[in-house]
């Protein structure tokens, strides 16, 4: 069961963590370098909107496998490592409902408005924070995989 645990929380992790990279070191410079806003903000609202799906799922799936990982093992025994991940994963699911609630919502206002320049904005504010994320979730692994 264990093993079952920890391939599902890896997969989970591997969907966000890839999900996010793709959309910021490739998709989101490709249409900038192609797209003018008009084209590319719906393509980007309609992007995010189902990645968002996958980053939902993700977390669900991410704590109902890490809380009964981290609970087999007594607090003061299970690495340091797993608590700096589990911390750092909390982190990273607020940055995500604050952009879910917050930017993004405002992101698909404008775009629905063809308001460009605000579209644009909130698209910026998006990819800023899933940078962050991004940087996190790195941290995060180093940190489970490198500190015992």
């Amino acid at each position: 069961m264990r093993n079952l645990l920890v391939f599902l929380h890896l997969a989970a992790a591997v969907f966000w963590m890839g999900g996010m990279a793709f959309v910021v070191i490739a998709l989101r410079p490709a249409l900038h370098a192609q797209l003018q806003p008009p084209q590319r903000l719906p393509l980007m609202v309609q992007v995010l909107r189902r990645f968002f799906v996958v980053v939902i799922a993700s977390i669900a799936v991410l704590l109902a496998t890490g809380m009964p990982l981290l609970m087999q093992v007594p607090g003061a025994e299970a690495p340091r490592g797993w608590h700096a991940m589990a911390g750092l994963g909390v982190v990273m699911m607020l940055v995500f409902g604050h952009i879910f609630f917050a930017p993004w919502r405002r992101a698909q206002r404008a775009v629905a408005a063809q308001d460009w320049p605000e579209g644009g904005r909130r698209m910026n504010q998006i990819a800023l924070l899933v940078k962050v994320n991004l940087g996190l979730g790195w941290i995060a692994i180093a940190a489970v995989l490198l500190w015992r």
